[in-house]
């Protein structure tokens, strides 16, 4: 029995199943860490945003004892002596500072928590384009497989097509040029 010639573009399109091949694992491998990064920051986010909402408390229960304070010293406005109404006004600043405190500390971890929001965005979009170039890149190994199979160099070069797609969503993964 005689053998089968090998057609020469066969190597080619082997050459480039295995560039497709590294490509959509790289893509898969870099996604899955975007996406890790998104959820860690997102978390993170979410643990400052909790963290506002109890300063927001705290200040605000200040600011009723404060309110409450300042009632009962109008109210009593004459009748308490001078060191009842030293004792409520040092009270009164006492709690003014500890608000303007929680103020102060709120800007603080509201910068924070807008930082991880910026991460996880960026992260997200980026785990995004790497997800879409693997599906691309996974369509391109599929048909230079199959082209390989039933050895039609027009379904190989359609692969290529569909790969190169796929390789630029991988490049664009990593820069974000568009």
């Amino acid at each position: 029995m005689g053998e089968e010639k090998k057609e020469p573009w066969l190597n080619y399109l082997a050459l480039t199943t295995v560039i497709l091949a590294v490509c959509a694992t790289l893509s898969t491998f870099k996604g899955g860490g975007y996406s890790t990064r998104s959820v860690m920051s997102q978390t993170q986010a979410s643990d400052q945003w909790s963290y506002y909402q109890a300063k927001s408390i705290k200040g605000y229960l200040y600011e009723m004892q404060r309110d409450k304070l300042e009632l009962e010293l109008k109210a009593g406005a004459g009748r308490l002596t001078a060191a009842a109404t030293e004792s409520y006004v040092a009270k009164i600043d006492d709690y003014a500072q500890k608000i303007r405190k929680y103020e102060a500390e709120k800007s603080d971890i509201l910068r924070t928590a807008k930082n991880y929001e910026t991460i996880r965005n960026d992260a997200q979009k980026h785990s995004q384009i790497f997800g879409i170039a693997v599906i691309y890149l996974q369509i391109a190994i599929l048909l230079s497989s199959i082209a390989a199979l039933i050895k039609k160099k027009p379904l190989w070069l359609l692969g290529i097509a569909v790969g190169s797609v796929g390789i630029i969503y991988f490049a664009n993964g990593f820069f974000l040029f568009f």
